[in-house]
């Protein structure tokens, strides 16, 4: 018999209700005399020219959910086009990435949302993983990186169960498949199942239908990553995350579109529901 998508009844781990009380104690509160490097800095790897909104969707997403410098690097034509819509969020152009990843005021990075299937984005995934910061690994940094299991580095990794049942053709569950990558597996679906190598599992409930919707996916990595870089853990960021995402959807209320996240986590995290 099954259990929660993601977890088999077989399983014998540490299985976790995700929520506040798990990560609580870990969530990263702005020093009265820090600066917003001490809040952490989040890259985020764009798309080309007409793939950039999902990108400027996780980058906006890591900025509102506290990360103190978030930069956008892509090719020099995105880059007008992110130029267009932003404001408070760095633009860099992709062939600085050596120099980016060397910056040791760098502290995580987003790669997948929008960035394009192929060699290009699995280098560069790679180049992040062994920069030694964490890394999200969304979408088409999923699929660059089939196959390529163990990886290195410290990394959450976001597949819906198209890409999951692609990297891990082997894994009964996403504990399993946690143990395999030797990373965070945040498995999304109606009930997301947060896994991690150490035998730890959290379900997630609190997220409404309407949410299921294009682009909140790659919300939901940027709010991961904008944790990660304010020196959150992998499993709690990514739980607290999961769980934002969530009640950033019932906040947004139904019809939303996903647009409507970021300014629905701002209410969120200013009325600090739940925790």
């Amino acid at each position: 018999m099954a259990g929660p998508r993601g977890v088999k009844a077989a399983w014998s781990g540490q299985l976790l209700e995700n929520g506040p009380a798990l990560w609580r104690d870990a969530w990263p509160e702005p020093a009265v005399d820090g600066h917003k490097y001490c809040r952490g800095a989040c890259l985020v790897w764009s798309g080309p020219e007409f793939a950039t909104g999902a990108a400027r969707l996780a980058a906006r997403a890591a900025l509102r959910v506290g990360a103190g410098v978030v930069t956008l690097m892509g090719e020099a034509a995105a880059l007008r086009i992110h130029a267009a819509h932003l404001s408070a969020i760095m633009l860099a152009e992709a062939g600085g990435l050596a120099a980016a990843l060397a910056e040791p005021r760098l502290s995580a990075c987003v790669i997948g949302p929008g960035a394009g299937r192929g060699e290009a984005t699995r280098a560069a995934a790679l180049a992040m993983l062994g920069s030694g910061r964490p890394v999200v690994l969304d979408a088409d940094a999923l699929t660059s990186l089939t196959p390529g299991l163990p990886l290195p580095g410290s990394a959450v990794l976001t597949p819906h169960v198209g890409e999951f049942e692609a990297l891990f053709p082997d894994a009964p569950d996403s504990p399993a498949a946690a143990r395999a990558a030797g990373q965070v597996v945040v498995l999304k679906g109606q009930r997301t199942v947060i896994a991690a190598p150490d035998g730890r599992a959290a379900i997630n409930g609190n997220a409404p239908p309407w949410l299921a919707t294009a682009g909140a996916g790659d919300v939901l990595a940027g709010m991961i990553g904008g944790l990660l870089a304010q020196g959150m853990p992998c499993f709690e960021a990514a739980c607290a995350g999961v769980w934002l995402h969530g009640a950033a959807g019932v906040a947004a209320r139904p019809h939303l579109t996903a647009e409507d996240l970021e300014p629905a986590l701002r209410q969120v995290l200013v009325s600090r529901v739940g925790f």
